[in-house]
């Protein structure tokens, strides 16, 4: 008997239209950044949030620019979430900042607004705000707490594109937020992401920022007759050939999002019902968000059913990871950043947490690992 083909955790969709672009871009001879096809991104981001859209080589460029511009000094404090990508504390500690982890909602695995008003003291300057597989975090009460303590809102909206809070986009409630376009997101550029200026007169810092710390965009626009280095800043520009690739796939982000709401509805419908057997238990999603299908996970009954059960899995040729170890918990976390309160929620979940495939093309390999799911519940 042959051996079955291996589904993947996740994959990007390619079509012909990728690779038609990034042959247009490289017989344009213009590789550099800024050109044609990064403007025609940064349109169509514009359009889709409302607010100025400046493409980025990375997520974490995003974030670090967000950080950035939000003003951090040595000794200011930034809340978020310990459950989330090392991206997100980076961008508090390379501006000499103090992360200070809080725990997340038992529902969402969102940062909780009530740990977070918790951990807030004279020192803190923001909260970090993760939007976890592309379901919105309880922006009421977030934007209640930073109103009430004069503090900014930045968002790790890495995995949120084409989702919403209460029908406004995620990405666009806080003073800056970072989108990611890496290989395992929606629509991707392999690496790549956006910064969104929210804060009103900021996207003339934003474009110096990104430019090296020199006001190149504005030389280019004809408002200054040289540029010049005038402000802090590094080379987060991506080349022309992401562009072109990114600009292919944002053509098919409605389309390619709800093949993945689709996938992610069908999991839903098969596997809600498990919950009765005490195995697992699936997302939840609060009626006032309205997700991009990024993420489908399972939270199981401890850490020795994830290890049995991504080991299973593995045995029918199919890849469920895990995801995020706590970030108070690791190495770094313990030394440049602080816990508020107790992280009860998040050292539990993280290990129990397993993620399903879910990607354009999965087809009938679906079907395959919800047999393989029914398998492992029928055998325990």
């Amino acid at each position: 008997m042959s051996k079955p083909s291996k589904i993947y955790f996740s994959r990007p969709h390619v079509t012909a239209r990728e690779i038609e672009l990034v042959t247009s871009a490289i017989a344009s001879r213009r590789l550099s950044g800024d050109g044609d096809f990064t403007r025609a991104c940064e349109s169509k981001l514009s359009t889709l949030v409302g607010a100025p859209v400046l493409l980025t080589n990375s997520g974490t460029a995003a974030l670090d620019m967000a950080a950035m511009l939000a003003g951090l000094k040595p000794g200011d404090e930034v809340i978020l979430p310990s459950f989330t990508f090392s991206s997100t504390a980076n961008a508090v500690v390379l501006r000499g900042a103090v992360p200070v982890f809080v725990d997340v909602d038992p529902g969402t695995l969102n940062i909780d607004p009530r740990r977070t008003a918790e951990a807030v003291t004279p020192r803190t300057r923001a909260i970090f705000v993760v939007h976890y597989a592309g379901v919105g975090a309880d922006m009421d009460a977030i934007g209640a707490i930073a109103t009430q303590h004069r503090l900014l809102v930045l968002e790790d909206a890495a995995q949120a594109l084409g989702a919403s809070y209460r029908g406004r986009p995620l990405g666009t409630f806080g003073d800056f937020a970072g989108v990611s376009f890496h290989d395992t997101k929606n629509v991707t550029s392999g690496e790549g992401g956006c910064l969104i200026v929210n804060r009103a007169g900021r996207l003339g810092e934003a474009e110096v920022a990104r430019e090296k710390g020199t006001n190149r965009k504005a030389f280019f626009r004809g408002e200054v007759d040289k540029y010049t280095w005038v402000d802090v800043g590094s080379s987060y520009v991506p080349s022309e050939l992401n562009a072109a690739f990114l600009l292919a796939q944002l053509e098919r982000l409605d389309e390619i999002n709800r093949e993945r709401v689709g996938q992610w509805e069908r999991y839903m419908a098969a596997l809600a019902p498990l919950q009765g057997t005490g195995l697992l238990r699936v997302p939840h999603v609060p009626p006032e968000c309205v997700h991009n299908g990024h993420l489908f996970y399972l939270l199981l009954a401890d850490a020795r059913a994830q290890s049995d059960f991504i080991a299973f899995m593995r045995t029918r040729e199919i890849t469920t990871p895990f995801h995020y170890v706590p970030l108070h918990s690791a190495p770094a976390g313990r030394r440049y950043g602080r816990v508020h309160g107790s992280m009860a929620v998040t050292e539990d979940i993280w290990q129990r947490l397993v993620r399903l495939p879910i990607y354009p093309g999965l087809g009938a390999d679906q079907d395959r690992v919800l047999d393989a799911i029914q398998a492992w519940v029928a055998a325990r």
